[in-house]
């Protein structure tokens, strides 16, 4: 068997392969909502499956923390239906989006759809993974925390496959674990999938978040705010938005996000423009430094399926290593768990007749699925970045109600499979028009 490379970037010395070896049917590296609901559903199926997590549970990450009625929908999927409700200490429930921008300020409901709820939730991203990767153990998947992956392991000396990955524990010991499908659920940045070669693609977007949590009463808001308007400090309107969620036990997570097509991605302070926003609020919502709780984190939204194909010489790209955050609201859990659905059943298939090319079934469900919504999406974010459609858009948009209704479903992607009204009938007329890319 050839020695995997070495894993620059984790360790200065070659990795030392005299340590334990284990097998299992499949190996998940990351255990962020991707990677545990990978293995809650493959565990189901009935395989033998190892998640890898460099961390230890509970840890943060950054996020807005809220979750639309399409991640209810998939946290339903994942048989999680009192957190789905939000009903356990630490989730909140809301009724709709409040919507601020053109000087207009819009109350929402989540729309009635066939397939999804009418009630998005909110929770932290300590709480809401720990209790995914509970949810993939009781399952019966191996839950590896504090256990990194530093290394593929390759079948031939050709490197052209795959077969498990070299880790590495806080004491520098290491070890080598052998699957049949390795799937990389490990973030954006996806290290593993970089040192198998395979880069973000360059011309699809990217975005970057910043945000910071605030004790405030707004906490017990029924409904989620979104802001249409930001700004940066000489005034300029930004293709970008803002968002205030309420979270459990009288914090807010405050945030905004801005997208690389923009040409002030590279330029724009994103914590300064954070702190002016915060500082415009109204005195009454009581968010100012004092109130701050914690320091202000930032993170990129790899969007559009900015990292693909999502099968590479024999691994399965999951959630944010391929790429998959919606361009249209920058939201990732729903679609990480969705694709994690995708990505097992079609492991299984492959398991089954012992067929690995039935494994293609997954980029083509992919593909299929949200293909054309995304090439939308990509297209809207390049027409958004010019600053005089986007100041347009605001003041001649946002006033009009019923042009409002249909940019809120379709940026929060809950539309009927089956067309039940004219919206229905025009996003899903413009998915299937676009060509998947």
């Amino acid at each position: 068997m050839a020695s995997p490379i070495n894993p620059a970037g984790y360790t200065s010395e070659p990795v030392d392969l005299s340590g334990p070896t284990e097998t299992a049917d499949v190996v998940v590296v990351g255990a962020g909502p991707g990677g545990a609901a990978a293995g809650y559903f493959l565990a189901q199926l009935g395989h033998d499956v190892v998640i890898l997590e460099k961390e230890s549970f509970p840890r943060d990450k950054v996020c807005g923390d809220g979750l639309t009625p399409r991640a209810v929908h998939a946290m339903r999927m994942l048989d999680l239906t009192a957190e789905a409700e939000g009903t356990p200490d630490g989730w909140a429930r809301q009724t709709g989006l409040r919507m601020y921008g053109g000087g207009v300020v819009w109350n929402m409901p989540w729309p009635e759809t066939d397939e999804f709820p009418t009630h998005s939730i909110t929770a932290t991203r300590a709480l809401f993974d720990h209790t995914l990767a509970k949810n993939a153990a009781g399952a019966g998947a191996h839950l590896w925390e504090q256990t990194k992956a530093v290394a593929p392991i390759w079948s031939t000396p050709a490197e052209d496959t795959v077969c498990g990955v070299v880790y590495q524990r806080p004491d520098g010991s290491h070890g080598a674990i052998h699957a049949r499908i390795v799937v990389l659920a490990d973030g954006g940045s996806s290290r593993l999938a970089v040192q198998m070669g395979l880069h973000r693609d360059e011309t699809r977007p990217m975005g970057t978040a910043v945000r910071a949590y605030y004790r405030t009463p707004r906490s017990t808001m029924d409904h989620m705010e979104g802001f249409l308007e930001m700004r940066n400090p000489d005034g300029e309107l930004l293709p970008g938005y803002g968002w205030i969620f309420p979270l459990d036990d009288g914090l807010a997570n405050v945030g905004w996000g801005l997208i690389s097509t923009s040409e002030h991605y590279q330029s724009t302070s994103y914590r300064t423009v954070l702190d002016d926003w915060v500082a415009s609020f109204p005195a009454e919502w009581e968010m100012n430094p004092e109130t701050r709780v914690g320091r202000v984190k930032g993170a990129g939204l790899p969007m559009g399926h900015n990292r693909h194909p999502h099968i590479w010489k024999g691994a399965v790209l999951v959630g944010d290593s391929g790429g998959m955050v919606n361009p249209f609201n920058g939201e990732g859990i729903s679609y990480a768990i969705e694709a994690a659905d995708m990505a097992a059943r079609a492991i299984d298939q492959a398991f089954v007749a012992n067929n690995p090319d039935l494994l293609r079934r997954y980029p083509e469900e992919l593909r299929h699925t949200w293909g054309g919504y995304y090439q939308l999406g990509r297209v809207f974010l390049t027409v958004m970045a010019n600053p005089t459609v986007m100041r347009m858009c605001t003041e001649y948009g946002m006033p009009r109600r019923r042009l409002m209704d249909f940019v809120f479903r379709t940026m929060a992607h809950l539309v009927n499979e089956k067309n039940r009204n004219v919206t229905d009938v025009v996003i899903n007329t413009l998915s299937r028009v676009v060509p998947a890319a």
